[in-house]
């Protein structure tokens, strides 16, 4: 039955509400089925065994009568025994059968049980059986005897008031059974429907932006499992639509920012091909605009690798690791000491441990200091300091103007001083995500002297970190 309803659901076209509703009415249909059949069977049972137990008892106390006078049948007649609703006989075990005085008409119809029971004397019988006339009867037999001849007394009851109230019963438990099943069918029907409507109101979202590529979340309703999954649609909407957002600004900031290195590279090509027909460039502007194509180049591959990082997915996933940040720092600093060779580095490094991706964090305090680098003056200095969870990289440059401060880790953004400084203009918007997926976050201001300073702050601890546990424990992942 169960693997029927299955299959049944399983092919069905029917609307998911259509197929719970349809379920509920089966189950409670077969429950009503199943609790109907028991309370018939029950009480058919009931009946018959109380009917045999007064036959029965009627039997045992007119055999005592009929004992001392079987011819006559203990004075008995046809009336008294229709008063009684009874029909009474006596067989011998020669088969002979004897009526009460005045009986006539139909007569039980007689088998071997009722003739064992005269033969052996023993025990009783119980059955359904009819007369002469094909009407239905319960019939008993109890032994009886005259000590001269054995005999079975026979007892039977019409069983046609009977059969008439289980047909009702039958009838009554068959009616409000289907009426059940109905009611529950229309109850499961709006039930199922209002359940799940969290579901229908989903799939018309999904249809929604599967229609229109809008990324709209829909309304919550309730506290259950339901509106935990419409909460997690929402989510994943918000997190799509911010995604689709970075992606469109990064493609039209990239497509800005890619504009003029192409433009001056195409310029400058076609002047040397120029060059090559007509010999138009004056003697070393050849050398000169080769120089530049290269400078181009140079700056076009950074641009290039910085966008890429970016592309890259914004979460930072460690096998884990420990890292002592000190050697992360360290190699950031002898990087920076080759691209500012006049310059100096004041370093202090407290000791740090966290758990992350070591080149990632090491481009990202590069860059820091490659942006302390471009505008310190010559012979200035540049301060390093680690200590306990912050990183500070302090320079003696001109520093950020005020309103350029909020602006300072856009991507591609670059103030009106930077210009026309060498950069992708991607170097400090790496830093802040890379810092943010590392569970920290990274600040910048402007230092006693006047210079920018930049404060970075990383989760971690002074104690090496040794087991695995702690290795977990350390690094909060954050996501965009």
């Amino acid at each position: 039955m169960i693997r029927w309803l299955r299959s049944l659901l399983s092919v069905t076209n029917r609307p998911l509400h259509d197929r719970l509703a349809f379920l509920v009415s089966a189950a409670v249909a077969g429950a009503v089925a199943i609790t109907g059949v028991a309370a018939y069977v029950i009480t058919n049972l009931a009946i018959y065994d109380q009917l045999d137990h007064e036959l029965t008892e009627i039997a045992a106390v007119t055999s005592e009568w009929i004992a001392s006078d079987i011819e006559g049948m203990g004075g008995l007649n046809q009336d008294a025994l229709d008063t009684a609703n009874v029909t009474l006989l006596t067989v011998r075990a020669d088969h002979r059968v004897q009526h009460p005085p005045g009986s006539g008409g139909d007569s039980l119809v007689i088998t071997a049980t009722e003739v064992a029971i005269a033969r052996t004397q023993t025990g009783s019988s119980a059955r359904s059986g009819v007369d002469t006339a094909g009407n239905p009867y319960r019939i008993v037999a109890v032994p009886l005897s005259d000590n001269v001849h054995n005999y079975a007394l026979v007892l039977g009851r019409p069983l046609g008031p009977t059969d008439q109230i289980l047909r009702i019963l039958a009838f009554s438990l068959l009616t409000f059974g289907l009426a059940a099943a109905m009611a529950a069918g229309a109850t499961g029907w709006v039930i199922a429907r209002s359940g799940l409507e969290p579901i229908r109101r989903l799939t018309n979202a999904v249809v929604k932006v599967t229609e229109t590529d809008e990324l709209a979340p829909i309304e919550l309703g309730g506290m259950d499992e339901l509106t935990d999954l419409t909460r997690a649609f929402n989510q994943m909407m918000r997190n799509l639509a911010n995604s689709r957002d970075r992606q469109r600004r990064l493609i039209a900031d990239a497509g800005h920012e890619l504009r003029t290195p192409l433009t001056s590279l195409r310029t400058n090509v076609e002047l040397l091909v120029a060059d090559d027909r007509e010999g138009m460039l004056p003697p070393g502007a050849r050398g000169e605009i080769l120089r530049d194509i290269a400078a181009q180049l140079g700056e076009f591959t950074t641009l290039i690798g910085d966008l890429v990082h970016l592309s890259r997915e914004e979460t930072v996933q460690p096998d884990p690791e420990p890292i002592d940040l000190r050697d992360v720092v360290s190699n950031a600093v002898a990087r920076a000491k080759r691209r500012g060779p006049g310059l100096t580095f004041a370093v202090t490094l407290d000791p740090l441990y966290l758990v992350g991706e070591p080149d990632s964090l090491e481009r990202a305090v590069t860059n820091l200091l490659d942006n302390a680098v471009k505008f310190s003056p010559a012979g200035g200095t540049i301060e390093v300091r680690l200590e306990g969870d912050r990183l500070r990289i302090v320079d003696q440059g001109p520093g950020i103007a005020d309103q350029d401060l909020p602006h300072v880790f856009d991507r591609f953004y670059r103030s009106e001083d930077s210009r026309t400084t060498p950069g992708s203009g991607l170097g400090l918007s790496i830093v802040a995500q890379t810092i943010k997926a590392h569970g920290g976050w990274v600040k910048v201001g402007r230092s006693p002297a006047g210079g920018a300073e930049f404060t970075v702050r990383l989760p971690g601890s002074s104690e090496p970190l040794d087991s695995p546990s702690e290795i977990t424990g350390t690094l909060p992942v954050v996501k965009d």
